[in-house]
């Protein structure tokens, strides 16, 4: 009989789950748990032992995860080493069904096949769940290497008892899968604080065309706002990025490119819907031409050139209207040359937002373009927070800490 159903938790959604399956009869119900953390939107990949291969084939789990399945250490997954690029992918191993035979090895520190090499090459929290014959989970061996894992920092999943595949009755069946669920949300919610939370944030300085080949921008890397996505992929929310800029690649992260605000409004009002976090670190353009030719305007008519400007939409406000707009949690950035908190005071009560971060942009040892920022933080209920000079990384996780106990439930 399958697992049971059950719901999967918010922990889950959207996580880099490794799945890592042993030859026992209980392999078969893994098929269901894989298929079920999919559907909710967790990233799941799978790799078996070859015994596990002799209970359920490898293509049922490509089935209803859509990913390939690695089987052994030299499997083609497009790496020389799939092994360390799983363990690096994972934001969380379940080891399930463990064999006595896989947690001796397990404890030992083997690595001799696909599962026990990823295990080894992993920095992510562990989950094991034995399931084995009832004489088997009673021996001291096992419960000695049981509790080796543990010490370790593993998570182990107790067996449930009743009827076995030996036909004996007892301690040794594979817990089901509201268990092994709950268990591993357990494990990443002392590590991804933000697990199950939705964030989106915008980055780079947005462009305004022109012509086909010249548009109006500012000097903004995009580097905060890359290093509050990163931060929080880090910290297990399904994040997406808005963004102008090039940044490097990280697997966390939802990527979408944009050029002009028009664009990066259009894409917000997408991506806000249930959303918990809204960081607007993108500089946006105030002003934009009025009008932009269609071919490239001639050098020799650009001499005495005279542009015509509007003013570009306010972003927040704009999304401050929409309904998903009220219900996320909104953070700002004040890019400014004085009076930090008064202007970004000013800057939260008029766009209507939950928080704001304020710098001064004309220091040149932080803020546009440099790997470095400091300023102060102000939230809507009166309170603040000075933020010394530190890397952008760093100042992107405090303000998380500052902004995590804030979210909605």
């Amino acid at each position: 009989m399958p697992l049971d159903p059950a719901p999967v938790p918010n922990e889950l959604k959207g996580l880099r789950l490794a799945l890592l399956v042993a030859g026992g009869i209980a392999a078969y119900k893994i098929v269901d748990l894989a298929s079920a953390l999919t559907q909710a939107g967790a990233q799941v990949r799978v790799a078996m032992t070859a015994s596990a291969t002799r209970f359920v084939g490898a293509p049922s789990f490509q089935g209803v995860t859509g990913n390939p399945v690695l089987t052994g250490l030299w499997s083609a997954d497009g790496s020389p080493e799939p092994h360390v690029t799983l363990g690096d992918w994972a934001q969380l191993i379940l080891l399930a069904p463990a064999t006595a035979n896989i947690i001796g090895r397990v404890a030992g520190g083997r690595s001799d096949d696909i599962v026990t090499a990823t295990l080894l090459a992993s920095r992510c929290p562990i989950v094991v769940a034995p399931a084995m014959n009832d004489a088997m989970w009673s021996k001291r061996a096992v419960q000695e290497n049981i509790a080796a894992l543990r010490r370790r920092g593993v998570v182990v999943v107790e067996p449930e008892s009743g009827h076995l595949a030996s036909g004996h009755v007892g301690a040794g069946r594979l817990a089901n899968a509201s268990a092994l669920m709950k268990a591993m949300a357990d494990a990443v919610r002392s590590t991804y604080d933000l697990a199950g939370r939705r964030v989106v944030v915008t980055a780079g300085g947005t462009r305004e065309p022109l012509d086909p080949v010249r548009y109006i921008s500012n000097y903004s890397s995009g580097k905060m706002g890359f290093a509050i996505a990163a931060a929080a992929a880090d910290r297990g929310a399904r994040v997406t990025l808005v963004t102008t800029a090039s940044h490097p690649a990280h697997e966390g992260i939802d990527v979408r490119r944009v050029e002009t605000a028009d664009e990066m409004l259009s894409e917000l009002k997408r991506d806000l819907a249930g959303a918990d976090l809204l960081v607007m670190a993108a500089a946006v353009s105030d002003f934009r031409p009025a009008r932009i030719a269609d071919e490239k305007i001639p050098r020799e008519q650009t001499s005495r050139l005279r542009l015509e400007l509007e003013q570009v939409p306010d972003l927040v406000a704009a999304l401050g209207n929409e309904k998903e707009g009220q219900r996320v949690f909104r953070v700002g950035f004040a890019a400014e040359g004085s009076d930090l908190a008064a202007k970004g005071l000013e800057k939260m009560k008029k766009k209507g937002l939950q928080a704001i971060v304020a710098n001064d942009i004309s220091r040149k040892d932080i803020g546009f373009g440099s790997d470095h920022n400091e300023g102060v933080m102000l939230f809507a209920d009166g309170s603040r927070e000075d933020l010394p000079r530190m890397t952008k990384r760093q100042m992107a996780d405090r303000i998380l800490d500052l902004v995590r106990p804030r979210l909605k439930s």
